[in-house]
């Protein structure tokens, strides 16, 4: 039972009581457990298995929660949750999702009209019979008729690559009218998350109109959602909603906090200004005096922030995690950037599945500044991307000993291969050929299906092998197409820490893997992150940021990233 699995079924029950009326302490108590088991550095099962803890120990976890836990990673079922779903129709759980909608509203359809489908639901917007529901009206029925023809595409978050595409069009798009004075992305998109759900836009303008009226040219609109005076929402013909707001000067700074968000972060900030006899919200920040109010901040998010004696938070870490505790220790970490980069360690040529030669994979990395790359190609494991044997990768090398022979230190070429773990465990070349070369990343591709317990132990393997330098994508996530494998990610990271390995944040944006969490958690350990872009073509080398961007929701530094070294330095650290 991973921690991911937990942390759902956490929110599922906090969805369960809500729609079911139950009492709002007791909702917020799931909530609250769902977010901290998700935010974990180390799996629950860890602290189980440890005498010396316990899940008490954790902020947030009382006695309830924690025996909970504990029956869910015993059993893997919960009698409480499986009560719930049968008490409540499973079809409820999908109105739930309908955007604009929630457990709250989902119980009115339910209890006023019957409504338990979508079907229904869409019936009964038809009939205009939502409408008539307290609290519902005509525009939330038309929202409702909507969200229930795009519910799948709407609950499909997009990558955030995929979104920062739209994102620098939409920019391009409103910046071009005259009367925008400041604009910038809000919302999960400016806190980097890997996937996002919308976009969130805030403008200062002295004429809305103007400005949604030129919103309204986007030539990838595919439909205006709703447009008030001073706020529009649009969907993209790829299905993402686009949500502008046009504040006032004095609320930008203000209003850029609030929607950037997290709600977490939030929450802590308010009660910190609460504490000061403040107010903090999208409009600006207010002292507070009986019932008058006194604006006194909000233009910049430094003045926002200020106001509390708290730095300006990069959007990133605005996780509610710890960067409250690091500000008030004054040890906010200064947050990795992609010009810290020296080598990329993952890549592919056409020798096995990539799409550019050995020479033009290092064309186009000189070009982007960097000193040295390690070119990767897949072992002979992998025959659908014809992996290389022994006799195929020492020509291989033998090929970038005569290319760095003409560089002549001006641009490194590592011999590395990316050599796959096998299914009955062992490395996939042999040691002889392996001690040959520069830099071993280990990964698994096949075999992902195999109990917890053996794809730990063939990882383990491959870390303990004394050739191998690194784990690839260590947990084989595929975002929103394949689940994390089963893995003791915590007995990776011991043993990582143990015998001085590195583990990969694969910059793939359908792959950053370590995730954030993971990520932070091997910093906790002294493990070095290398950040790798497994790029397949040329333009995969561009994949660098996404990787950056991950490793800044994971809090990590230039020192925490080993290929910020130079080449020299970096085979130092290999060595010890």
């Amino acid at each position: 039972m991973t921690n991911s699995r937990i942390a759902d079924i956490f929110d599922e029950i906090a969805d369960l009581l809500e729609f079911q009326g139950s009492n709002p302490f007791r909702v917020r108590a799931y909530r609250h457990g769902a977010r901290i088991i998700r935010d974990l550095h180390e799996p629950v099962t860890a602290v189980l298995a440890d005498e010396s803890r316990k899940l008490t120990d954790l902020e947030g976890i009382g006695k309830d929660l924690a025996d909970k836990i504990r029956t869910l990673v015993e059993t893997g079922v919960l009698a409480q949750h499986q009560e719930l779903l049968a008490q409540v129709p499973a079809t409820v759980l999908d109105i739930m999702r309908v955007p604009g909608l929630g457990p709250k509203k989902a119980a009115s359809l339910y209890k006023e009209l019957n409504i338990a489908t979508l079907d229904q639901l869409k019936a009964a917007c038809e009939a205009e019979q939502v409408r008539q529901l307290k609290g519902f009206g005509a525009k939330t029925e038309q929202t409702i008729l909507h969200g229930i023809s795009i519910a799948a595409a709407a609950n499909e978050r997009v990558y955030w690559s995929e979104a920062d595409a739209v994102a620098q069009d939409v920019k391009e798009h409103l910046r071009s009218c005259r009367s925008v004075e400041q604009l910038e992305l809000a919302g999960s998109f400016r806190r980097g998350k890997e996937t996002v759900g919308d976009l969130d836009v805030l403008v200062v303008s002295p004429d809305a109109a103007e400005v949604m009226n030129r919103l309204a040219e986007y030539s990838e609109l595919a439909e205006v959602i709703a447009r008030g005076d001073t706020k529009m929402s649009i969907r993209t013909n790829k299905g993402l909603q686009i949500d502008l707001r046009v504040v006032p000067a004095e609320s930008f700074g203000a209003a850029l906090q609030y929607f950037t968000g997290s709600k977490d972060h939030n929450v802590v900030a308010r009660g910190l200004a609460k504490q000061r006899g403040l107010k903090i919200n999208e409009y600006g920040v207010y002292r507070v005096d009986g019932d008058s109010e006194e604006y006194i901040a909000g233009a910049s998010e430094e003045d926002v922030y200020a106001t509390l004696d708290l730095p300006c938070f990069p959007p990133e870490l605005r996780e509610s995690r710890r960067e409250f505790e690091w500000a008030a220790a004054g040890e906010l970490p200064e947050l990795i950037s992609v010009d810290d980069i020296r080598g990329d360690l993952h890549m592919h040529t056409t020798a096995t599945d990539g799409r550019a030669t050995l020479e033009e994979m290092v064309a186009a990395a000189r070009q982007r500044g960097l000193s040295y790359i390690a070119i990767t190609d897949h072992s002979k494991r992998v025959s659908m991307a014809r992996g290389l044997d022994a006799q195929r990768v020492l020509a291989q090398w033998e090929e970038i000993d005569t290319l760095n022979a003409r560089l002549k230190g001006k641009f490194i070429v590592l011999k590395g291969i990316e050599c796959d773990i096998l299914e009955a465990g062992g490395m996939d070349l042999p040691d002889d050929v392996l001690a040959q070369a520069d830099w071993v990343l280990a990964s698994v591709h096949y075999g992902q299906q195999q109990s917890r317990d053996q794809i730990t132990k063939r990882i383990l393997g491959a870390i303990e092998h004394p050739a191998v330098t690194a784990i690839a994508h260590p947990t084989g996530r595929i975002i929103n197409r394949r689940e994390a494998y089963e893995v003791d990610i915590a007995a990776v990271f011991s043993a990582a820490a143990k015998h001085g390995k590195f583990l990969e944040l694969n910059a793939n944006p359908a792959r950053l893997d370590l995730h954030d969490v993971h990520c932070a958690a091997a910093k906790s350990h002294g493990i070095p992150i290398v950040i790798n872009t497994d790029a397949h073509s040329i333009d995969g080398l561009d994949c660098m940021r996404y990787g950056i961007l991950q490793a800044r929701r994971a809090g990590l530094t230039k020192n925490d990233v080993a290929n910020t070294r130079t080449w020299p330095q970096l085979k130092k650290l290999i060595a010890q």
